[in-house]
Parts: structure tokens; C-alpha cells; sequence
């Protein structure tokens, strides 16, 4: 058995198994994720934690990755005492307390990294965080041997944003206007538009962030929209986990009932995924 807080073995093939099933149309993302985990874990002595972030609009799949991979890397996934949730609304609600924040948030991480070094942090709504928050934490993120006296870099942070998904939206239908199909996108093609969208952006987490500025983050990793077809995929893998049966009337009417972007051709749905699960029942 895995001591407490270590990966259970032979587990990137599960979870890269996992995305393949269950992550619909997210192609880069997937690849990105199992990567960056793989490498990280077989590594016995990383140089500095594993640090990601997830970019994409509402409903791509951004939350799901993040859950999958604690489920994996951890007994007891989000619910284990190794993993530890930050939503700036929940936990960092007051402008004018943010420097009682970036205390906390400190004290919080660095606690919870003397007691087990391999954990992992995930940031919700990076888009809504207090910009300078954030970088109380670059002490943990970097190739430091030593922190505060303790070494942290069996960790892994992940970073969670709505913030670049406009620009990955226009890229795809651009590049879907060009007749390029959406599996043929490239790292390379979306990475300069989401860093500008993430990192330039005075309403953001990231704005003039030492983290970007230091390179910090190993792993951008773009959601892109989803189009009909795989909004039917998530309709039918919501109606089987709630164990009813599976007609293609109903699928077509929950898919159609979900708003799609441009006006005209209506190829990408406006919310993903997210409101699939809440619509079944108008249809039962």
C-alpha cells in the first residue's frame, strides 16, 4: 500500500484511461494533464512542485480534470486531507483583508506541507483572485531546496480559470471558420492568447504575478468549447450515471435546449457542459 499522501502506482495509465472515457472533446488537455503528472511522479526527487493551469469558459471540463486527478492521486480524492480547495469568494472575500489573506494563505499552505509533502492545491476562480494574492505562495512553487525550512516540491498546484477562455473560443472558431478541425489545435496555437488573456489582465489573479514573471507554471492547459456532438456525449454519460435509460429523442432535445455560439451557425455550446445534468429532468 502507498503511504499516506504517495500516488498509488501504475496510476497515469488510469487516469490517462479515465480522460480518454470520460473527458469529452478536450484533446489537449488531456494530453497535457497526463504528461505533466506522469513525468512529476516518476520523477523520485523534482526539482520544484508540479504547477498547472487550466484555462477555458464554463462547462469544458476544467473542474472535472482537476477532481479526476485527486481521485487518483489520492484515497479519498477531494474529501482526503491532502488535498486542499482555494475559492477566492469562499475563502478570500474582502478586498481590504488581503493582506491578512496572504498571511493565512501562507501559514495554511506551509502547515499543510510540513505535515505531508506530497499534497496538492487546487485554486478555483483564479479570474476572481485578488490580484498579489497569489504570489505569497511563489516561495512554494519554485526550485528552492529549502522553504521555511522544509522541502516542498513533492506538491502540486493547480490553477483554475475562466480567464483566456474567450480568446481559446475565438481561436477555435477561427480556426473552425478556416476549416481546421478542432482536434488538429496546437499547444502553440492557443498559448501566446491565453497568456496574453491570463497574464496581462489587470482584473486577473495572474496580474503582474511573480509566478509568470518567474516562469513558475509548467503546464498551460486550454479547454477548449465544446460542439453538439460532444455536448450529446455528456448528456448520455449523465443519463446513464443516473441510471435512466438512454433515448436518442431525449438526448437530441436536452443538446438542443443548450445555447450555442456564433448567433448564425450555432457550432460551439455558450456553456459547455455545466447545465446538462440540471436539464435531464424537464425531460423525464
Amino acid at each position: 500500500r502507498a503511504a499516506p499522501g504517495e500516488p498509488r502506482i501504475g496510476f497515469a495509465s488510469g487516469l490517462e484511461c479515465d480522460m480518454a472515457t470520460n473527458l469529452v472533446g478536450q484533446p489537449l488537455a488531456r494530453q497535457q494533464v497526463v504528461k505533466g503528472v506522469r513525468e512529476f511522479l516518476e520523477n523520485g526527487k523534482p526539482e520544484k512542485p508540479l504547477v498547472m493551469s487550466f484555462h477555458g469558459s464554463t462547462g469544458t471540463g476544467k473542474t472535472y480534470v482537476s477532481s479526476m486527478l485527486v481521485r487518483y492521486l489520492f484515497q479519498g480524492g477531494l474529501q482526503s486531507p491532502y488535498v486542499h480547495q482555494f475559492s477566492p469568494i469562499v475563502h478570500f472575500p474582502h478586498a481590504e483583508q488581503v493582506e491578512q489573506y496572504k498571511e493565512n494563505l501562507k501559514r495554511w499552505i506551509q502547515g499543510n506541507l510540513t505535515n505531508c509533502g506530497r499534497s496538492a492545491f487546487l485554486f478555483d476562480e483564479m479570474d476572481k483572485m485578488h490580484p498579489g494574492l497569489i504570489d505569497v505562495i511563489i516561495p512554494f512553487l519554485g526550485p528552492s531546496w529549502v522553504v521555511y525550512g522544509t522541502n516542498y516540491r513533492k506538491a502540486i498546484f493547480i490553477f483554475i480559470s475562466n480567464a483566456g477562455g474567450e480568446q481559446i473560443n475565438e481561436m477555435t472558431l477561427d480556426l473552425w471558420r478556416a476549416r481546421k478541425d478542432r482536434e488538429e489545435i496546437s499547444l502553440q496555437d492557443l498559448e501566446p492568447a491565453i497568456s496574453k488573456a491570463v497574464f496581462e489582465n489587470p482584473q486577473s489573479g495572474f496580474w503582474k504575478s511573480g509566478i509568470i514573471n518567474e516562469h513558475l507554471i509548467d503546464f498551460i492547459v486550454p479547454f477548449l468549447p465544446l460542439k453538439r456532438h460532444h455536448v450529446k456525449q455528456c448528456v448520455v454519460s449523465e443519463l446513464v450515471q443516473q441510471g435512466l435509460e438512454v433515448r436518442p429523442g431525449v438526448v437530441q432535445e436536452v443538446a438542443d435546449s443548450i445555447p450555442y455560439f456564433p448567433e448564425e451557425e450555432k457550432i460551439f455550446s455558450s456553456t459547455g457542459c455545466k447545465t446538462v445534468a440540471s436539464r435531464i429532468s424537464f425531460f423525464f
